[in-house]
């Protein structure tokens, strides 16, 4: 049993990108730290006004609602077009800036989440270390103590069972930061398209 879980540790594990190994990055996509308003907004730039309008509560709680992934995308347009009727377009940035801060803070909240989550998996993985050198000092010993051998063996068995676990949940939380990379393009597309229509 050991050695059969000892195995598909190795083999679970995702494949990594050759290169340097970040310790802070164990996920296989790309890490960028940062979006940035130029690279996802495809509208002309925003102004001073339309960042002092960011900052007011009705436009950031609108651009809260928008960036949340549980708003869907159609609700998102249907607010985004119904706002850009009846506002300026100063606003309609401001809503876009609002938004993308939103979308820029849930993000970095995922990476530094990714971040403690690879240092657990470090923890764990030397902590089995650890528990194999000793279960092979046991086996070495003479006479066996059995009693301690099973101990050992077990407690790498869990060990084992609980990295893999956190291993197999790995795939999701890395493309969190993708997935709100995607959703903030999508709506700045929206949102440019909106005040195009309105020129």
């Amino acid at each position: 049993m050991l050695h059969l879980i000892l195995a598909l540790s190795i083999t679970a594990l995702p494949v990594q990108a050759a290169g340097p190994v970040d310790p802070d990055w164990p996920c296989i996509q790309r890490r960028q730290p940062a979006l940035s308003v130029a690279q996802i907004w495809p509208g002309p730039p925003a102004g001073a006004e339309a960042g002092a309008l960011a900052e007011t509560p009705a436009i950031r709680s609108l651009g809260a609602e928008l960036a949340a992934r549980r708003t869907p995308m159609e609700e998102a347009r249907a607010k985004i077009e119904a706002f850009a009727a009846g506002h300026s377009a100063d606003e309609q940035q401001a809503l876009f800036l609002a938004t993308f801060a939103q979308l820029q803070a849930s993000r970095a909240r995922v990476m530094e989440g990714i971040t403690r989550y690879a240092h657990k998996q470090a923890g764990l993985d030397a902590d089995i270390n650890t528990q194999r050198r000793e279960f092979e000092r046991l086996m070495e010993a003479e006479p066996k103590d059995f009693d301690r051998i099973d101990k050992a063996e077990a407690a790498i068995d869990w060990s084992t069972r609980i990295f893999l676990d956190r291993q197999q949940s790995l795939t999701y939380v890395c493309e969190t930061p993708v997935i709100l990379e995607q959703r903030a393009f999508a709506l700045a597309r929206v949102m440019a398209a909106a005040l195009k229509a309105r020129e």
